[in-house]
């Protein structure tokens, strides 16, 4: 089965859910959202990048999965995730990601970027202001 995202905790509280350009299926959507809830099991606050450089847009009924999750889990979220960046350089993608936000809201700070470069600086920023 094709991974439709890579989760990478290497540099925690650093995490980074990469998205590989793999079209969605009920096996590799769910595997995503399983490996994304798998990162709360620290029980440590942390940020996290989503990369949607190479996204492909997922099914309405994933993306109503992905709402589902989010408001299922919204107060795991809130105890430990800080902040959320999205790289998103496709418009059709940013559209996407309003329409998730519209089946439950993201109750955690987020901001969108272009690029990496600008994701890895807001979650750096932070980071230094929580470990104050």
């Amino acid at each position: 089965m094709e991974k439709y995202a890579t989760v990478d905790e290497s540099a925690f509280p650093l995490v980074r859910i990469t998205f590989t350009g793999s079209k969605s299926n009920d096996g590799n959507f769910q595997d995503y959202l399983d490996q994304t809830k798998n990162c709360y099991r620290h029980k440590q606050k942390f940020v996290l990048i989503f990369d949607a450089s190479r996204a492909s847009i997922p099914s309405f009924r994933h993306q109503k999965m992905q709402g589902d999750w989010l408001r299922e889990n919204k107060q795991m979220v809130e105890d430990y995730c800080l902040g959320t960046a999205y790289v998103i350089p496709s418009a059709a993608i940013r559209t996407l990601l309003k329409m998730i936000f519209s089946f439950q809201r993201q109750s955690i700070p987020y901001q969108v970027f272009e690029t990496n470069a600008e994701a890895e600086a807001w979650v750096k920023a932070v980071l230094a202001n929580n470990s104050r």
